[in-house]
């Protein structure tokens, strides 16, 4: 990194402390909780700030509103397998309005690829194994 640059990262990151503090508070209205892997991160306040604020940042973009986002948000959740997460943002997804039906659909939708992709791999594998056309 150019000296310069460098500078300017130091100098943000000297509020890294107080902009952690307000994150946390941001995210635990946008949730309605902390997940804990912000806790442990905070212990590395330049790592935490500028994690987050990337994360943040990806998560509330300016094209999509806050109920889609959430409900892209659950969808890569289920997809990934990350079941805390995908709790965490199904609650943030009812705070934001989203309905029931919604979240359930796009559940179901994510399912819908899961299995397509394990078809489309193992099938893939028995056309080439039994010649199968």
């Amino acid at each position: 990194m150019k000296p310069e640059s460098e500078k300017l990262v130091d100098e943000f990151l000297i509020h890294a402390d107080d902009l952690g503090d307000e994150i946390v508070e941001d995210i635990e209205e946008i949730l309605g909780i902390v997940p804990f892997i912000f806790t442990i991160l905070r212990d590395r306040p330049d790592i935490f700030v500028l994690s987050t604020i990337a994360d943040y940042k990806t998560s509330r973009p300016k094209s999509l509103d806050p109920k889609t986002a959430e409900l892209v948000t659950i969808a890569a959740a289920a997809a990934s397998e990350a079941d805390s997460c995908l709790k965490v943002h199904i609650g943030a997804a009812l705070k934001e309005g989203v309905s029931r039906d919604q979240i359930l659909d796009t559940l179901l939708i994510a399912a819908m690829i899961g299995k397509t992709r394990i078809l489309a791999s193992s099938l893939r594998q028995f056309r080439d194994a039994c010649g199968v056309e």
